[in-house]
């Protein structure tokens, strides 16, 4: 793939996750794919602390499963950068929901996608983790410019 190629692969990929069907959503991942985010983040932390995601059944279960039973309504995420090299999708994001708490979350997010024979192998996510948690947990919420 190419630099163009591999940034449309990504925002195809994801819409793929946004449809959360397992088939389609798995086709994007190696099978060994990893996803790792911030230890003790307020996600992990609603999900029984995991931030480390190991292989694709793991990945989708997280995608189709836990993320729309933590972020449950009005789900948007807007790309604000998409930087790309051959192998490498760096992706910046701002994404907005309504939490399992009824609470609003609004956070700014950086993706960095690693590729493998034309699928995702890698996935390095990151985010501001001490505003996360202030909007899990009602502290201090401002909203986001």
């Amino acid at each position: 793939m190419d630099a163009t190629t591999s940034s449309e692969f990504i925002l195809r990929a994801w819409r793929e996750f946004a449809t959360r069907d397992p088939e389609r959503i798995a086709a994007v991942f190696t099978p060994d794919i990893e996803w790792l985010a911030p230890p003790h983040n307020a996600t992990a932390r609603a999900l029984d602390d995991i931030s480390h995601l190991v292989g694709r059944d793991r990945v989708v279960h997280f995608l189709t499963t836990e993320f729309p039973a933590v972020f449950v309504a009005d789900r948007q995420v807007d790309f604000t950068a998409v930087t790309a090299t051959d192998t490498t999708v760096v992706v910046e994001t701002r994404m907005r929901a309504t939490l399992m708490n009824g609470r609003p979350y609004d956070n700014d997010y950086c993706f960095i996608f690693e590729l493998s024979d034309g699928r995702i192998h890698r996935v390095r996510e990151y985010m501001d983790t001490q505003r996360a948690q202030e909007m899990f947990d009602g502290s201090g919420f401002r909203q986001n410019g």
